[in-house]
């Protein structure tokens, strides 16, 4: 079987361009009696055969424009980022991947010498990092499109709280200081978080204004420089969706690459629990505020550029649009999502989400008697991010990513 898959690969793995009538018999021969009962019980064959269900389709080059897509933390960024892997695959996107794992070192400022050796330029960068505009641009072409999403400070940190408790130095000082207190990590937090916040330890970027932190900006305290800096995201940011209205964002997001509604339809993913939720009473919201004063004027700020960009497209024009992607993505999920929100240990580890200690991450179970290509196009929908990222980086690069260094 494994001389199969290699035989395959090798065949259609790198293609870029159309295949014969030949090559599609040939392969439909050997997949529907060999290939798809391993598809999804067998994660170590997804580098090989994950090509195969696109096998009926023109691989395009690239007609769209090179693009970034700073993935936020904890905002929905997953989902965004699954419509543009997918995009990206169709079309034969050279990706900026990391040399390793699958975040450029977010702790730390961007840094071109991130992406692995022999790398120049590329048409698609959609990982976690912090951000710097002047080191993107190295490794991005003049005419690249830049997006980004930001949330609602207050469910954003909540979310990054509760999913980072065991990570984060601070948080998890926090957790630590709750023993025999009956008082939840994040109310003990958010009572003193100076307590348990050191500025100068660098995992504790995300601490307090994480999505300051991500866009590359002062996170700690304001300064003089913020108006500027927030001027230079605006003209340097052609789209910053709002997960808030995340299928306005979504439709602004077609227009602007010239998708279909089909190409930006989607499930969400990388989504907690409904029990691994903290609802926070009116008390607790402020507190969150105030420690993320930062996150709420960054937000504040690009949602008012936000509805200005839906005026110029025209409000009518978008409500119509948002009901046809939503159109689209009911459609989609009633024809691959055989259950939802489905427990980790519950799922093959092919869909099973990374899972933090501290958090579960529910995924999907893909709905049977699909045909070959339709199974293909279900298991890219709910795909998790690790598992895609490293599809792809197999794919471009012929090789496994190097795991992170233990230490």
């Amino acid at each position: 079987m494994q001389k199969l898959f290699s035989e395959l690969r090798c065949s259609l793995g790198n293609h870029t361009g159309k295949f014969t009538t030949k090559q599609v018999i040939w392969t439909l021969k050997y997949a529907l009696t060999a290939i798809w009962p391993g598809f999804v019980l067998n994660k170590t064959n997804m580098p090989y055969i994950c090509c195969i269900p696109y096998i009926c389709r023109q691989v395009h080059l690239t007609p769209h424009p090179p693009m970034v897509f700073l993935k936020t933390h904890r905002t929905g960024s997953s989902t965004v980022q699954n419509i543009l892997f997918r995009l990206g695959e169709r079309e034969g996107a050279t990706f900026a991947f990391p040399s390793q794992y699958s975040g450029l070192h977010y702790l730390f400022p961007f840094i071109s010498e991130a992406l692995p050796e022999g790398s120049s330029q590329f048409n698609l960068l959609c990982s976690h990092m912090h951000l710097d505009l002047r080191e993107v641009r190295k490794v991005m072409p003049q005419n690249t499109v830049f997006i980004t999403l930001l949330r609602d400070p207050i469910k954003t940190f909540e979310s990054v709280f509760g999913y980072y408790t065991s990570i984060i130095p601070a948080f998890f000082r926090a957790h630590r200081a709750t023993a025999n207190k009956g008082k939840s990590a994040l109310s003990m937090f958010l009572d003193s978080p100076e307590t348990f916040w050191d500025p100068k330890e660098p995992g504790n970027g995300l601490a307090k204004n994480p999505m300051s932190f991500d866009m590359g900006l002062n996170n700690q305290k304001w300064n003089g420089s913020w108006p500027e800096d927030l001027a230079q995201l605006e003209e340097a940011f052609h789209l910053v969706m709002i997960a808030e209205h995340f299928d306005e964002s979504l439709v602004l997001l077609g227009a602007l690459l010239g998708l279909e509604h089909a190409d930006v339809a989607y499930l969400r993913l990388n989504a907690r629990a409904g029990n691994c939720v903290t609802e926070l009473d009116e008390n607790m919201q402020e507190k969150v505020r105030l420690w993320n004063m930062l996150d709420t004027l960054l937000y504040d700020f690009f949602v008012q550029v936000f509805w200005e960009k839906a005026a110029q497209f025209g409000l009518e024009r978008l409500k119509v649009e948002v009901a046809q992607l939503r159109a689209s993505t009911e459609k989609i999920q009633q024809k691959c999502v055989s259950r939802a929100e489905v427990p980790p240990g519950e799922l093959e580890d092919l869909l099973r989400p990374w899972q933090t200690e501290t958090a579960t991450i529910v995924g999907y179970e893909v709905r049977g008697n699909l045909s070959l290509q339709d199974q293909g196009f279900c298991i890219r929908m709910m795909l998790p991010e690790l598992q895609y990222h490293s599809h792809l980086y197999f794919k471009q690069y012929g090789r496994d990513m190097r795991a992170a260094p233990a230490d």
